[in-house]
């Protein structure tokens, strides 16, 4: 049995969302969204635990859970890897240390799925990895919101895009209310680093492909750095962006606890 990774996982958390203003502290069952992703973190066995943001307000709420640490970052960072930047300068890691990306909008990330990201860092040797799951319907296919990633044999990214891809020419050209195959996968927005990569590419430039779509990850590959992406072991529901988003959320979590369930682990 190969040995356990060991890992850190660093949250962003900026408190002025454009689409859910305070998202962090919105409560989800009667708990500010930020302790539930930071749950998610300490179940998956992370070494540390940290939140990189940019409020007070967020600090506070964290006291909950003393073994998370906070670092205070410069309200102005553009993404959310200028923030980690600054965390990880903060928290003192090693250019070696694996870094776990965790949004702070995924209260419902498995800690299976954690920890696979830092394994598909270790095990394939790229410079940065994340995860996908499969496509299962064509209305989340064509969903602009919906990323969708394209891998090489090697299970490298070729390509991210909001766009439908692969293009099935034939297929499509039926009909495009239903999907003919397993060949589409939804990008997951969870990544692994280590701290010195993850310096180096919070300091290169935009990319204009990354600027095309909105989509940071872009600027990996446009630099010529290889991006592994594995499957995520575990049901990895999409993260909450807007007011909509965060209903279905409760919604779901109220039926779990009728159900005498628990939150996907």
């Amino acid at each position: 049995m190969s040995q356990p990774v060991d890992f850190v996982v660093a949250i962003p958390a900026r408190y002025a969302a454009s689409r859910l203003p305070g998202k962090p502290l919105r409560l989800l069952g009667g708990t500010p969204l930020v302790l539930h992703v930071a749950e998610r973190a300490l179940q998956a066995g992370a070494r540390e635990v940290w939140v990189a943001t940019d409020d007070t307000r967020i600090a506070d709420a964290l006291q909950g859970l003393p073994t998370v640490k906070v670092a205070m970052t410069d309200a102005s960072h553009a993404s959310g890897t200028d923030r980690l930047a600054e965390c990880a300068r903060q928290a003192g890691w090693s250019d070696d240390t694996l870094v776990v990306n965790l949004q702070g909008d995924e209260p419902f990330a498995p800690a299976e799925g954690i920890r696979a990201v830092a394994e598909a860092l270790v095990y394939s040797g790229a410079d940065m990895a994340t995860l996908a799951t499969p496509v299962e319907d064509a209305e989340t296919l064509f969903d602009p919101n919906v990323v969708k990633v394209v891998r090489q044999q090697n299970l490298d990214a070729l390509y991210f895009s909001r766009a439908p891809i692969p293009w099935d020419r034939d297929g499509f050209a039926r009909s495009r209310d239903s999907l003919s195959g397993p060949h589409w996968l939804r990008h997951i927005g969870i990544y692994a680093y280590r701290a010195g990569f993850l310096q180096r590419f919070a300091a290169l430039p935009p990319g204009r492909l990354e600027q095309l779509e909105s989509l940071e990850q872009l600027r990996v590959l446009e630099a010529g750095h290889r991006l592994s992406v594995a499957l995520s072991p575990a049901a990895f529901p999409p993260g909450i962006d807007t007011p909509a988003d965060l209903e279905r959320a409760e919604a779901w979590l109220a039926r779990r606890q009728i159900d005498g369930g628990t939150t996907v682990a």
